[in-house]
């Protein structure tokens, strides 16, 4: 019998112990690009199959539909190599609006699944309302160097927003942090370390803390045994500049009262903008509002 629950236990402990590390690997999946790769595909099928042709030693993107068909848009891709505290290389795109120059920059700290070139999609409605947008392509993500963790994912998103400072063409915009989802909390993170440098920060279905989000989908023990590191919730004490929360009621991935954990221990000047629809449709059905309400913010 002792043996029995022995093993009984000891079942519970390895099987919640590989939940766990499942958990903690969730938060950062990194897809590598070989520097050798020329081309990717979005969206596959015929007539409408796109792909991604890469050129230069900073991997200028190029956009071809179907066979031929070359793609244009309403904005610039600028595609750029910068170094973290690491000295790693690190993949970026900057995006202008082709009408007009911008005097606000988003950073776009972006959820940690996927690529950049597959990211940027949620944001381009901003462009038409006279932001820049720039994301990066995280260590391990890509074609920039490095291993994918959260610790190094904190390091890169700071070093983005250094170097969006340094810059002599956005020296006279603005520069603001728009966090989504993982990205959100890391984006709070990120603007309490780097408040100096930005004028305000913006979350859209955010969550308040890894161990927060972990406990959602796997209850008490996994709250436990999910390494923190950092969390929204903690740093918006220290974050004293303007700060934007938007998040959907109907959010069915991160719930609703995530967002107003982090509300509630954030510092004024602050704002809630609660929102309809799916996980991350913000800036697709609500980029007038929010383009308001970010000038507004740092008025």
């Amino acid at each position: 019998m002792k043996n029995t629950l022995f093993i009984v236990v000891f079942s519970f402990f390895a099987n919640f112990c590989v939940s766990s590390c499942a958990f903690n690997k969730a938060f950062v999946s990194p897809q590598k690009f070989p520097a050798t790769t020329k081309y990717a595909t979005l969206k596959r099928g015929k007539p409408d199959s796109v792909r991604v042709f890469f050129s230069g030693k900073n991997y200028q993107p190029s956009y071809v539909k179907g066979q031929n068909d070359t793609l244009s848009f309403t904005y610039t891709i600028e595609s750029l190599m910068f170094e973290n505290d690491k000295k790693n290389k690190l993949n970026g795109f900057l995006l202008k609006p082709k009408s007009g120059k911008a005097d606000i920059t988003l950073y776009f700290s972006r959820p940690a699944g996927g690529l950049m070139i597959t990211q940027l999609e949620p944001m381009l409605p901003l462009i038409d309302k006279g932001f820049n947008i720039f994301l990066i392509d995280y260590s391990g993500y890509g074609f920039s160097e490095g291993k994918g963790t959260r610790a190094n994912v904190l390091k890169d998103a700071v070093a983005a927003v250094k170097y969006l400072r340094l810059r002599q063409d956005l020296l006279d915009t603005k520069i603001v942090i728009y966090g989504q989802s993982f990205g959100g909390n890391l984006g709070v993170v990120v603007a309490e370390k780097t408040q100096n440098l930005i004028d305000g920060l913006v979350t859209e279905g955010a969550f308040s803390s890894h161990k927060d989000i972990a406990a959602n989908g796997g209850g008490i023990m996994a709250r436990i045994f999910v390494k923190e590191m950092y969390s929204a919730k903690a740093s918006v004490k220290k974050y004293k500049k303007p700060i934007l929360i938007i998040h959907s009621s109907e959010d069915e991935v991160i719930p609703f009262r995530m967002a107003k954990t982090i509300f509630d221990n954030a510092n004024k000047p602050k704002s809630f903008f609660e929102i309809k629809g799916k996980h991350l449709l913000g800036p697709k059905n609500y980029s007038e509002e929010i383009a308001s309400k970010i000038r507004m913010m740092l008025k």
